[in-house]
C-alpha cells in the first residue's frame, strides 16, 4: 500500500467513523440525559435511581475486554457494528421498560444501552490503527471531538423526543430512546457498510518498517488468510505490558476515576446549596464541554510535545480542579464552572496521551486486545468512582472529593515523571 494510498485510506476512515460518531453519541447522550428522570419514575426508591445508570457504566466495562479480544482476531468492524445494535437493542428494551412499568427491566435494558457505549469509546482506536505514530493524537482526538458533537445534540433532542410519548404509549421520559435506538442502529449501519477495509486489518498487511508492500486495495486482497491466521495466533499469546503501557493506561484509569468520582456529585453539591436545575445543567453542559471540545489542541499536543508531558498535564490539571472545587460551596457557582471546566479539560489530556502512549507501546499483534484491557479498567475505575463518591461525600463532603482528585492527580504526574526517566519505545509505524 503506497503511502498515497494509505493516507486516503486513513482520510475515509476518519470521515467514516466521525460520521458514525456524531450518530452514536448523540443516541447516547440523549438516553443518559434522561435515563435518572425516568429511574424517578419506576421506582419509589431514592435510593435506587443511581443504579441503572451505575449498571450501564459498568456493562461498558465488562464489555470491553471481550470487544478488545473479538477485534485482535477478526478487525474493528464486526464489534464495533455489534455493540453499537446491542446500544440499539437495550434502547428499544427501555421502551419496553417503561410501557410495563417495571424498574427491573430498565436496569437490565440499561445494561445493553452501556454496552453501546464502549464500542463509542472504542472508535478512537480504530482511527488510530493506520496512521504514522506522530499523527495518532489527531486522529484519536478528531473521534472525540465527533462524540461531542452528539453529546451536545443529543440532549437538545430530548424535548422533542419527549413529545413521541403519547404515540408510543410511555412516559415522555422514556420516549427519548426510541431516538436513541434508531440513532444506535444509524451508526451502525455507516460502520458495516463504510468503514472497509477495516483499519486494523489493513494495518496488519503494512511491513513493520512502513514501506509499501504492493498489495491491493481491497480488504479481502491485501489481508491474506495466513496473516489474519498469523495475527490470530499471536493474540493468543500471553500479553505482556511494558512500562510504557501500563503508563498509557494508568493515565486513561486514573484520569477516569477522578472526572467520574467528582462529576457524579457535583450536581448534589448544587442542589444541597439550592442551585436551580439550570444552573445544574449550565455547569455539567460546560463540563462535557471541556472533555471533548479540547480535543483538536490536545491531539496536536501529544504529537508535537509528546504523550508523556500531556499526561503530567493531565496530573497537573485535575490537580488545579481538585484546588479550586475544594473551598467551592454550591453558591460558588462561578468557581464550581472552573473547577469542572479543568476536570474536564484533565480527562482529555489524559485521555488522549494515555490512548496514545498505550497504542504506541504494544506491538500490532495485541494491540486491539491491551486496548480492550485499558478501557475495562477505565469502566470499572468509573462505576467504582461514581459508587464511591456518595459515601465519601457524606462522611466529608464535597471537599473530600476534590482532596481525593487532587492527590490522584498528583499521582499521575509522578507516574508520568517516572515513566520519562527511562528510554520510551520506538513507536510502531504500522
Amino acid at each position: 500500500m503506497p503511502g498515497s494510498e494509505r493516507e486516503q485510506l486513513q482520510r475515509r476512515t476518519i470521515r467514516v467513523l466521525v460520521a458514525a460518531q456524531v450518530f452514536a453519541g448523540a443516541g447516547f447522550f440523549l438516553g443518559f440525559a434522561v435515563s435518572v428522570l425516568l429511574a424517578r419514575e419506576l421506582t419509589d426508591s431514592e435510593s435506587l435511581i443511581g443504579l441503572p445508570v451505575a449498571l450501564a457504566v459498568a456493562a461498558a466495562a465488562v464489555a470491553a475486554g471481550p470487544f478488545g479480544t473479538w477485534m485482535g482476531r477478526s478487525g474493528r468492524r464486526p464489534a464495533l457494528v455489534t455493540g453499537q445494535l446491542i446500544g440499539a437493542l437495550g434502547a428499544a428494551s427501555v421502551v419496553l421498560s417503561a410501557r410495563a412499568e417495571s424498574f427491573v427491566l430498565f436496569c437490565v435494558a440499561m445494561c445493553a444501552f452501556g454496552v453501546g457505549n464502549a464500542a463509542n469509546l472504542f472508535a478512537r482506536y480504530a482511527a488510530s490503527d493506520l496512521p504514522p505514530a506522530d499523527q495518532r493524537g489527531r486522529a484519536i482526538s478528531s473521534i472525540l471531538l465527533a462524540m461531542a458533537a452528539g453529546a451536545v445534540l443529543g440532549p437538545n433532542l430530548a424535548e422533542a423526543a419527549g413529545g413521541l410519548g403519547d404515540e408510543l404509549g410511555v412516559v415522555s421520559e422514556a420516549a427519548p430512546f426510541a431516538l436513541s435506538a434508531l440513532l444506535l442502529a444509524i451508526a451502525a449501519a455507516v460502520i458495516a457498510v463504510a468503514l472497509r477495509p477495516d483499519p486494523l486489518l489493513a494495518a496488519r498487511a503494512l511491513p513493520a518498517d512502513g514501506s509499501p508492500p504492493g498489495g491491493p486495495a481491497t480488504e479481502a486482497e491485501a489481508v491474506s488468510d495466513d496473516a489474519v491466521d498469523a495475527h490470530a495466533h499471536g493474540a493468543d499469546q500471553p500479553l505482556r505490558w511494558s512500562r510504557m503501557a501500563l503508563t498509557g493506561a494508568a493515565a486513561i484509569v486514573l484520569a477516569n476515576l477522578v472526572m467520574v468520582s467528582i462529576m457524579t456529585m457535583t450536581p448534589i453539591h448544587l442542589d444541597d446549596a439550592d442551585q436551580s436545575l439550570a444552573v445544574v445543567g449550565l455547569v455539567i453542559s460546560l463540563h462535557v464541554a471541556g472533555m471533548f471540545l479540547p480535543s483538536p489542541v490536545t491531539g496536536v499536543l501529544v504529537d508535537r510535545v509528546g504523550r508523556l508531558p500531556v499526561i503530567a498535564a493531565s496530573g497537573a490539571v485535575l490537580i488545579a480542579a481538585g484546588g479550586l472545587a475544594l473551598p467551592s460551596s454550591g453558591h460558588d457557582t462561578v468557581l464550581v464552572i472552573a473547577a469542572l471546566v479543568l476536570l474536564g479539560i484533565g480527562w482529555n489530556f489524559g485521555l488522549v496521551g494515555g490512548s496514545a502512549l498505550l497504542t504506541d507501546s504494544v506491538p500490532l499483534a495485541a494491540r486491539a486486545r491491551a486496548q480492550g484491557r485499558a478501557d475495562m479498567a477505565m469502566g470499572a475505575a468509573g462505576a467504582l468512582g461514581s459508587l464511591a463518591s456518595g459515601p465519601a461525600m457524606d462522611v466529608g463532603g464535597f471537599g473530600a472529593l476534590a482532596v481525593f482528585g487532587a492527590c490522584v492527580g498528583a499521582g499521575l504526574v509522578l507516574i508520568a515523571l517516572r515513566a520519562g526517566l527511562f528510554e520510551q519505545p520506538a513507536a510502531e509505524a504500522t
